[in-house]
């Protein structure tokens, strides 16, 4: 059965919107961060609810997830995909692994 189920196994592209803790490692000053994560599951709901598994894990807060589908479904929308998202998203498929391509810190101008 294990074979069945590999086989079912797509990358989901995913952007996740976190928020902070105090062990989560973004920079001093940063009020949040975007990462660009490649996720695999049989669908986008097991790629969203590992994904935000392992961050928990990573001590990070994740608030917000928005799914960009799978690579055949981004490229029928016209999305350009480097040769590098292409083995980043081939390299999740293979380890059935959660892959953070880039990490974007959001900082806030509060000063009053």
């Amino acid at each position: 059965m294990a074979q069945h189920k590999r086989s079912r196994q797509k990358v989901f592209t995913l952007l996740v919107e976190l928020g902070r803790t105090p062990k989560d490692g973004l920079p001093d000053g940063a009020s949040g961060a975007a990462l660009m994560v490649y996720a695999s599951g049989v669908d986008e709901a097991e790629a969203v609810r590992e994904t935000v598994a392992v961050l928990k894990q990573a001590d990070m807060a994740p608030l917000d997830v928005s799914g960009y589908g799978t690579l055949d479904e981004r490229l029928a929308e016209g999305h350009d995909i480097s040769d590098e998202e292409r083995a980043l998203m081939a390299r999740a498929l293979s380890e059935n692994a959660v892959i953070v391509a880039q990490m974007t810190p959001f900082f806030e101008d509060r000063k009053q």
